[in-house]
């Protein structure tokens, strides 16, 4: 199950480091190329809860095995893509397959382990998984772009796909098939709604504010939106139970976790296209140079765990976010004149070390004391939280970068080289996105230590109680 989620977060990230080849190969602009990311991530992260929803009805072993079918046979045909729609139309597939599987690995987590010291170390893996496998993934997408292709960061996808289709049946039971309805209105309200959110934002990188299909994006978003806000008030089996927000530290959970990860992947889309365009780092040097925030990350994960019990989660989490804010404000000051080990090299090591301590004790806070009958909808709902805070955050950084960018080129400076420019261009708009994404990082700080009190402050500190009924061991026979 792990290994099929590895697979879905690796793609999330994998493609970054192709992204110029890509933009070259099939003829992308700096702003569209966003939409390679989040075709992908709209789709996950809209269809997540449906996903969900779709494993409580039919099953949650027969979605899984759907969805890596989908996603797998994405991959396939986004790696033979001859165009851009055609990449674009495959991504999005994928999102879809992805959100149909990817539910079923965290809710089976939660109810195959009882609340306290076991679901925390299990917990410690899944975010170790998840984390280290998006850094992890800029890492295998430079050596795949170096020795084979871009096209091999989907093609990779289709033999691991085929062999946890074929594994699974033997070691994952079904789950029982509750009765229920699907709240469609709600699952396409939710994602249109989102996905013109996105549009509006990444149309205004490229047009200026003042465009009118941005605005009009804008509108429909509002629209769309408040009519999902009403579905899911009205209907007895929303997608969304809102519910799940009336505790004040889940909510802030979910609220911290968005702005992180918005930051997040706005510093691999940028620092992937500064070490390649600006440095001059190959694909494979450039995801080399990002084993340092990979290691340091996946490693800082594994250690967090242990110390939950000691420090409490709440307090953790302030202590991770004081690097993860101050490596994103060092990354904000780069230049053309800006150095691998003088100005890249630093950032790295904090981020990954901050993000190591905060995500196992905010995935904790994020499900801890979840009625068993709510545990799909709110795991889920943490990657629904993952997937729109990559999607909205990164366009609303490459709107930021777009405005930057337009300001530079409206006041040339005269002397400069056609190279010089570009990297003068580039290096301001993404010193302009890092700027932005250090505010997100300082919100993010200031709701864990408004929001997250109560339980979230020591979420392990059920490992003492009894547990509340017989832990289920085998995967997929205890799903609430």
């Amino acid at each position: 199950m792990l290994g099929a989620q590895l697979m879905i977060i690796l793609d999330a990230t994998v493609v970054n480091i192709a992204l110029p080849h890509i933009e070259t190969g099939l003829r992308f602009s700096s702003t569209s190329l966003a939409w390679v990311m989040n075709g992908y991530m709209l789709t996950f992260g809209g269809l997540l809860l449906l996903g969900g929803r779709a494993g409580d009805i039919l099953g949650r072993r027969r979605m899984f095995l759907a969805g890596i079918i989908v996603f797998t046979l994405a991959s396939l045909a986004g790696g033979l893509a001859t165009s851009a729609g055609m990449l674009l139309a495959a991504r999005a597939v994928q999102g879809i397959g992805g959100a149909l599987a990817s539910p079923a690995v965290l809710a089976l987590v939660v109810s195959g382990f009882p609340e306290g010291r076991e679901r925390v170390r299990a917990l410690a893996i899944y975010a170790g998984v998840v984390t280290g496998g998006a850094s992890l993934g800029l890492v295998l997408g430079g050596v795949i772009t170096e020795w084979l292709s871009w096209r091999w960061v989907l093609f990779i996808n289709v033999p691991i796909g085929f062999l946890v289709v074929a594994l699974a049946p033997l070691f994952v039971a079904e789950t029982p098939r509750l009765p229920g309805r699907f709240d469609l209105v709600g699952a396409i309200t939710s994602t249109a709604g989102v996905a013109a959110l996105v549009y509006g934002f990444i149309r205004a990188a490229a047009d200026g504010w003042g465009d009118r299909t941005a605005v009009a994006a804008f509108a429909a978003a509002v629209v769309l939106l408040a009519v999902f806000l009403l579905t899911e008030v009205r209907t007895p089996q929303p997608i969304t139970p809102l519910r799940l927000f009336a505790d004040a530290s889940r909510s802030g959970s979910y609220a911290v976790r968005l702005l992180l990860v918005a930051g997040m992947f706005g510093v691999f889309f940028f620092l992937t296209q500064f070490l390649q365009d600006v440095l001059g780092f190959s694909p494979l040097r450039a995801g080399v140079a990002f084993l340092p925030m990979s290691i340091t990350l996946f490693a800082t994960s594994r250690v967090a765990p242990r110390l939950i019990p000691r420090f409490g989660g709440r307090r953790m989490m302030i202590v991770g976010m004081v690097p993860v804010i101050a490596g994103m404000t060092w990354l904000s000051r780069v230049s053309p004149a800006t150095g691998y080990w003088d100005g890249v090299f630093g950032p790295m090591l904090a981020f990954g070390f901050g993000m190591g301590i905060v995500f196992v004790p905010l995935t904790t806070a994020s499900l801890a004391g979840v009625r068993r009958e709510d545990s799909g909808a709110a795991s889920s709902m943490v990657n629904v939280m993952q997937q729109v805070g990559g999607s909205v955050g990164l366009a609303v950084l490459v709107a930021v970068f777009g405005t930057a960018t337009r300001s530079v080129l409206a006041h040339p400076v005269a002397g400069l080289s056609a190279v010089a420019l570009r990297h003068r261009v580039l290096s301001h708009g993404v010193s302009a996105a890092f700027g932005l994404a250090a505010i997100f990082d300082a919100v993010a700080l200031l709701a864990i230590i408004v929001l997250l009190r109560g339980g979230a402050q020591n979420p392990a500190a059920a490992a003492g109680r009894p547990e509340r009924g017989p832990a289920k061991t085998r995967v997929g026979q205890d799903v609430g």
